[in-house]
């Protein structure tokens, strides 16, 4: 955990993520990034001199019939609040919408879930556990699908509800992750097309050009840093 914790110390110093009398809600999905994001900002809130309070909140997809005890467990480990919002998000894009695309109107849907429910909660900041790869991943999506070089903000600021989201494992890999969540209680993805993503296959893209190229996926991280496209991380959305 101490290179998580490294990459966490970066990613505030340089972006300026957390500040005193924070409430951060992380966005706990069960999978090994949030779970990370759990136990390293738990330790982070030991160790640095700052003052700050953390809940997770998870979202049940599946009207209520996720068993979530093993991350409530966690997160009651690692002295944080655990909140469960049920929701039928599923049953809405898969049986209603029989949506062929999901991905797109899944994640709004859950973005609005989880930002209402951080509001509810008394937050004024919502983690999420994206990682470096992750970034870069997105920097691909947006340039192949969409003709734009962009990629997710390490902090924005949601104007509209008056949230700011912070991703402090942006300086961590999905290699360091993996091996840091080795034992958690990891929750199955039980989404029908998970696998089956254009982001899926971007991550294997990227698989592919490390492997054909030496730090390929190093270089490429290095160079997205050190353009100009955090210049303005503190971005505001109206989201």
């Amino acid at each position: 955990m101490r290179n998580i914790l490294g990459h966490l110390r970066r990613a505030d110093n340089d972006f300026d993520l957390i500040q005193d009398g924070d409430k951060i809600a992380i966005g706990l999905s069960g999978g090994k990034d949030s779970l990370t994001l759990v136990k390293a900002l738990s330790l982070y809130k030991k160790f640095k001199h700052k003052s700050f309070d953390i809940i997770a909140i998870t979202i049940d997809c599946k009207d209520g019939e996720t068993d979530c005890s093993h991350i409530a467990e966690f997160c009651k480990a690692h002295g944080i609040q655990h909140h469960i919002e049920i929701s039928q998000i599923f049953k809405v894009i898969f049986d209603i919408r029989k949506e062929k695309s999901p991905c797109s109107l899944c994640a709004k849907m859950r973005r609005g879930i989880l930002h209402t429910a951080a509001k509810k909660h008394g937050c004024n900041k919502v983690a999420l556990g994206h990682h470096g790869d992750d970034m870069l991943e997105t920097f691909f999506l947006c340039m192949l699908y969409e003709g734009r070089v962009s990629t997710f903000y390490p902090k924005t600021y949601l104007d509209r509800i008056d949230i700011t989201l912070i991703r402090p494992l942006v300086y961590a890999t999905e290699e360091e992750i993996i091996k840091e969540s080795k034992g958690f209680p990891i929750l199955v993805n039980t989404c029908p097309v998970n696998g089956y993503t254009k982001r899926e296959y971007m991550k294997n893209l990227v698989k592919k050009l490390d492997k054909e190229i030496p730090d390929a996926r190093m270089q490429m991280m290095k160079a997205i840093f050190s353009s100009n496209l955090f210049d303005h991380s503190d971005i505001k959305c109206q989201n």
